[in-house]
């Protein structure tokens, strides 16, 4: 076959012009170019109106030329995926996994130096990552900047938290990009370890509306060997760029081709709640690395916990660590202890929860925080108040698991050290889980959380406990991207302002739960804990003034709004025993799921979410609002057509209100079909919460 000139010089001019590729519904797109100086751009829109105008793509690598201009295409190549699977636990039973794929092959002309940049395209977004192929012009390589751009078409209305390479616990900000300085921000906050880069930078996830209605999120997926992605904010021009964190020597990333980075992500549509749904994330991360998941379950749990943040008792054997020690005098008994334990285990038998956590039942807790010390817990010694064999064989005899708790104190090159003895441990007295703590700075000294060699340690963790068959839920980590696909018997995290926050500082203001489903359960479930009955801390304390900024009902709401398949009940035991109609809820609410319907949705005012328990016809919604009270009428056709349920309405009461009256609540009960509407009536700061069970 033989090709004419014009045949030729027409197929190099379309590999050199732009490359688009859009959504399997056309309503996004990714267009691809090189500018004139052969710098890579791209840009994204929605229905045809512009969401990422052009924006730079490359990096600066160290030693050696850089890596963000000069490039020519080599060629092209698409693929289309339309496939589902099944999590092990999850929001909903099975995942569609559907996409458009763009390969951008680069070739830097100076050096010979390969670069491929791969679009994936589905109806919730565009995605995007680099991959370093194997080549002879690139081996090892410090990655010194990456210059990933997200040029805005607007200043839009954000929902942020400043950029820190140590914490994400921060209340949500919530104004027009060009607003956004680290420097207006009030840092007496209740955060113990604080390391901001930068005035105008902020982290992703970051929320966003535009004027004309779009809402458009930047986050990223599969965050491996990388460190996590902040971004820096140039509020004139509303460009934003990927902003690392540095490791104790100044270097980004330490990589060998071939590689590829995490996943860049931009998710956008004119209806919020399709942003609260996306699983896009999870679709970009590998499938399950486990291949008996069985032994992973779901988890409702209580636990020595609260107390310690209330006051009432402190995690070490002396009696001098509480929550808020600046407000402490004198000795307060230890929490950890046998008999109280098996209180807990008690507890748990008699209102049908899996397990109870332990937190200070190991010798450490006296000299464990401030000192940036490297030997602080061995993770297997238990205070001599606390007899592990027995509890352990009293728990195993009341039909309830145990939950590790190993805090670090951030001293990580300690806790790899001793992991797999720590893990035989619990193998040894039958905890099935752990829950890890990072507070406090990095040792070894100079890492920070969000660096790529602590990325590694918090992906390295459920590997190791998988061996072990232990599930993990992290604590003061770097925030999930999805990686829990993979590694699944990672069944939760923190990171992010959790509600003990309300305990002892202050604390969560009431929008605060309405937008950490657009931001930081993105990437993955999160164990907020929640279901605080006594909402002011004053009920402990006379002289306090810290309390829970929500209604009780709307902290029952939480269970639903909130996914994880690792919920606690978080309040004291006899503080469920005053209100045991409220607490039916939580024992009936479910943590794993067949479905997930999001019925209404605007970041930083309301949410409302139903859910069907996994292998069951029951149903449970949350509804949730923010300082002002709402109204709201939800329509019931998520229930299975011709069936008859048991509706169980759990609302704010009539003169209820998050500071002035938080605990006002009624209970009422209606048969419903699916062709019901319910009328809800959210007070400020509350919620309701209804579950739908088939009436036989």
């Amino acid at each position: 076959m033989r090709l004419s000139l014009s045949s030729i010089l027409l197929f190099c001019f379309c590999i050199a012009s732009a490359q688009k590729v859009s959504s399997p519904s056309n309503k996004i797109s990714a267009e691809f170019k090189l500018a004139g100086n052969g710098t890579p751009t791209y840009s994204v829109t929605f229905k045809n109106k512009p969401v990422i105008n052009a924006s730079n793509l490359g990096f600066t690598l160290k030693d050696l030329p850089a890596f963000d201009n000069g490039f020519t295409i080599t060629g092209t190549s698409n693929k289309t995926v339309n496939e589902s699977w099944r999590p092990v636990l999850g929001e909903v039973s099975v995942i569609r996994n559907n996409y458009n794929e763009l390969t951008i092959n680069l070739q830097q002309n100076q050096t010979g130096r390969l670069l491929n940049i791969i679009f994936r395209v589905f109806d919730e977004g565009v995605a995007f990552r680099y991959e370093f192929p194997k080549q002879p012009n690139l081996n090892y390589f410090i990655v010194s900047e990456e210059k990933t751009q997200f040029n805005l078409t607007g200043d839009h209305k954000a929902f942020w938290i400043p950029a820190d390479f140590d914490s994400q616990e921060y209340v949500y900000s919530e104004t027009n990009l060009s607003q956004a300085d680290n420097d207006k921000l009030n840092l007496n906050n209740g955060i113990s370890t604080k390391s901001i880069p930068q005035r105008f930078a902020v982290q992703s996830p970051l929320m966003m509306k535009s004027k004309d209605g779009l809402y458009i999120n930047i986050f990223e997926a599969a965050t491996i060997n990388y460190p996590v992605m902040h971004l820096k904010l140039d509020p004139a021009k509303f460009t934003l760029t990927s902003l690392l964190a540095p490791n104790a020597v100044g270097d980004l990333a330490y990589l060998q081709a071939p590689a590829h980075t995490p996943w860049r992500t931009v998710m956008v549509s004119d209806d919020a709640r399709d942003i609260v749904a996306q699983k896009m994330v999870l679709n970009l991360n590998e499938p399950s690395k486990i291949d008996d998941t069985s032994w992973i379950k779901p988890m409702k749990y209580v636990g020595i916990w609260w107390e310690m943040h209330v006051s009432k008792s402190t995690w070490d054997y002396s009696g001098t660590q509480e929550a808020s020690q600046s407000k402490f005098s004198g000795r307060k008994p230890h929490g950890a202890t046998t008999e109280n334990t098996m209180r807990y285990i008690d507890f748990a038998k008699k209102h049908g929860f899996d397990g109870v956590l332990v937190e200070g039942w190991n010798t450490g807790w006296e000299d464990w925080f401030g000192n940036w010390k490297e030997e602080v817990f061995d993770f297997t010694s238990p205070y001599p108040d606390f007899d592990i064999k027995a509890i352990s064989n009293y728990a195993k005899k009341q039909g309830v698991k145990m939950i590790m708790h190993h805090e670090t104190s951030g001293s990580v090159a300690n806790y790899e050290r001793r992991m797999d003895r720590a893990y035989k441990v619990m193998q040894q007295f039958g905890y099935p889980a752990v829950k890890t703590g990072y507070v406090g700075r990095i040792i070894p000294r100079g890492e920070f959380h969000d660096g790529q060699a602590m990325v590694n340690h918090f992906n390295y963790v459920p590997q190791r406990a998988a061996e072990y068959k232990i599930m993990v839920n992290s604590h003061e980590s770097s925030r999930p991207t999805g990686v829990h696909r993979t590694w699944p018997n990672y069944i939760a995290a923190e990171a992010a302002r959790g509600n003990e926050f309300n305990g002892w500082s202050s604390g969560n203001p009431p929008a605060h739960e309405t937008i950490l489903p657009f931001t930081r359960l993105l990437g993955g479930p999160m164990d907020y804990t929640p279901g605080i009955f006594e909402i002011k801390m004053n009920i402990y304390d006379p002289a306090k003034t810290e309390q829970v900024h929500t209604t009780l009902a709307k902290q029952l709401a939480l269970y639903v709004t909130l996914y994880s398949p690792l919920q606690m009940a978080a309040d004291l035991p006899e503080n469920y025993e005053k209100y045991p109609d409220a607490f039916q809820f939580i024992k009936d609410v479910a943590a794993d799921w067949d479905d997930t319907k999001v019925l209404e949705a605007e970041p930083g005012d309301y949410l409302t979410i139903a859910r069907k328990e996994k292998g069951k016809e029951n149903w449970f919604l949350g509804a949730i609002t923010d300082e002002n009270v709402r109204q709201a009428t939800v329509s019931l056709d998520f229930l299975t057509p011709g069936k008859k349920y048991k509706a169980v309405i759990y609302q704010d009461g009539k003169n209820a209100h998050w500071e002035k009256n938080p605990k006002s609540y009624e209970i009422k009960t209606q048969t419903v079909t699916s062709k019901s509407k319910l009328k809800l009536n959210l007070a400020a700061g509350g919620g309701t919460a209804i579950s739908f069970m088939p009436v036989n």
